[in-house]
């Protein structure tokens, strides 16, 4: 960790103590990268949902002759009181999703179906390791992809700083590049007056103090905007929308963070998982509400944003004696944003027979997670697959980029 790193950190968890606020590391510190050659501006964000997300249960395969019998009570349907959304005519999507929906007719959204990373065990604790880091296998390092994907940008006169949202910086985040953190605010923030007196204290004890707690005074306004009491965090749904709804307003700033990267928890569904208005579904509202949250936060910068959605293994085929899905492989990624070439499902359907299940239990995966991320780096961000398959995802190189997920 460097000097200003380290100041920082500092400077985080004092202000946390004093004002009770977000964590904050100055905008000063962070380097600047070139603008697109086209001259577009990218925004990437990156939501991972922690716990494995069903994709059977999101995007439900209702085409697929075995899938109403593995899934049982918890299986989608494509007409009755809760119709799942049909995506096209093999494919559809939960219907506690109506804002993705929306972006997949706009054709601003797209699905890729089974789809794993590399790795093949069922601990959560590995899995998300894997995911967040890009290695093989799980671990090996202490630095995420995106924080690796970050370093290999070209250095240029606009900033390109990532942000981490939440208590903690996410693993897929984290490494020698230098990010800014924030959290939305859980308890009561000191009036504006205390506020003015601690920068004030501080400018005669500490002016690097004084400085950085004054920035994140502003970055705090800033995330909150017109925040009122009862848009503050709590738990579940609303959370989801205030934590996204934060995030874009640092997002759209010209001189704010490009990167993102937030997790969700609370997605291990072994127990009433429900269908169209189980549990599952009280997650997924959540998850569509953040991605609205994301496109009216961002504005015009929607159109040059990509929102990639991945978990670390998907749950099984066959539910469970509880109404739930335990641990599996195979599942979902979503896309969202202006940049996505969106309104499809992209997939290399394996079938849901019991000779094609994976292990006898779980959908098979077949495409690899990284080849979904690389190709977005490759062609939103411009990375080369040099980088990608070294650096950023390494021993890699027989995973190919998805070529033609932007517009």
């Amino acid at each position: 960790m460097d000097c200003c790193e380290s100041r920082s950190s500092v400077i985080a968890s004092r202000r946390a103590l004093l004002i009770g606020g977000a964590s904050f590391a100055a905008w000063a510190y962070l380097p600047k990268f070139a603008r697109a050659t086209d001259g577009r501006d990218p925004r990437l964000v990156v939501v991972i949902l922690r716990g494995a997300l069903d994709g059977l249960a999101t995007v439900a395969p209702v085409g697929d002759p075995d899938y109403a019998a593995l899934h049982g009570s918890i299986a989608l349907t494509s007409d009755g009181p809760h119709a799942a959304t049909m995506l096209d005519a093999f494919f559809a999507l939960h219907p506690s999703m109506p804002e993705f929906a929306r972006m997949y007719r706009d054709k601003q959204a797209a699905v890729i179906h089974a789809v794993s990373t590399s790795y093949r065990d069922r601990s959560h604790f590995d899995g998300q390791d894997v995911l967040e880091s890009g290695f093989p296998g799980p671990g090996r390092v202490q630095s995420g992809w995106l924080n690796r994907a970050l370093e290999t940008l070209p250095r240029g006169e606009r900033v390109m700083s990532a942000l981490a949202v939440g208590p903690t910086t996410p693993l897929v985040l984290r490494g020698a590049a230098p990010t800014v953190g924030w959290a939305p605010v859980a308890l009561p923030q000191a009036d504006d007056d205390t506020a003015v007196r601690l920068v004030e204290l501080y400018r005669h004890r500490d002016a690097q103090l004084a400085n950085a707690l004054s920035q994140g005074l502003q970055l705090e306004k800033v995330a909150a905007g017109t925040q009122t009491e009862d848009m503050r965090p709590k738990p579940g749904v609303n959370n989801m929308r205030v934590v996204a709804r934060g995030a874009a307003k640092l997002m759209v700033a010209d001189d704010g963070p490009r990167i993102a990267a937030l997790a969700f928890d609370g997605w291990d569904t072994h127990a009433n998982e429900g269908g169209p208005i189980g549990r599952l579904a009280f997650l997924l509202s959540g998850l569509d509400g953040a991605l609205a949250e994301f496109e009216n936060g961002l504005g015009e910068r929607w159109r040059d944003t990509v929102v990639v959605v991945a978990t670390e293994f998907g749950r099984t085929a066959r539910i469970n004696g509880t109404d739930g899905t335990d641990h599996g492989t195979g599942t979902i990624a979503l896309l969202a944003g202006g940049a996505v070439k969106g309104g499809r499902v992209i997939s290399d359907w394996p079938s849901l027979k019991a000779s094609s299940l994976y292990q006898g239990r779980d959908l098979a995966p077949t495409t690899d997670l990284r080849a979904v991320i690389k190709g977005v780096l490759a062609d939103h961000l411009g990375i080369g697959d040099n980088a990608l398959a070294s650096t950023i995802f390494p021993d890699s190189g027989a995973v190919r980029p998805m070529r033609g997920l932007i517009a």
